[in-house]
């Protein structure tokens, strides 16, 4: 099979979002960086190690497409080397985590919700 047309340069996670400024300052606090591409009101862009996390906010006609669904199939799953300390970040930011750390046979978790409702996992792996 000629996949040809799945040469890719770049692989990234978007977001849409009605509130894209409220949810750019959030990500903004929470990576401890100003998104490198900013375009008020309409589109914000996060270069993290690894990945590239895009926001948008949809078009008038394409909104109901993009509802957030709390606890969707989508999650943002952060790996961090101090999950405690994450926690703690997103508490003082005003988004503690409802539920407890979980522990899996890859390290220990937690889920998180952004100010959209989008699930964010944090994620400390065994050491």
């Amino acid at each position: 099979m000629n996949l040809i047309w799945m040469i890719y340069s770049t692989l990234y996670v978007t977001l849409a979002s009605p509130n894209i400024d409220q949810l750019t300052a959030f990500y903004a606090a929470l990576f401890q960086q100003q998104a490198s591409l900013w375009f008020h009101t309409r589109y914000a862009e996060f270069n993290l190690s690894g990945l590239r996390l895009a926001l948008f906010k949809p078009s008038a006609d394409h909104d109901e497409e993009f509802q957030s669904a709390h606890g969707g199939a989508l999650s943002l799953c952060v790996e961090v080397t101090n999950l405690e300390a994450a926690i703690a970040e997103l508490a003082q930011l005003g988004y503690p985590p409802p539920g407890p750390i979980l522990h899996a046979s890859h390290g220990r978790e937690i889920y998180a919700y952004d100010p959209d409702g989008n699930r964010l996992i944090l994620h400390e792996p065994r050491s």
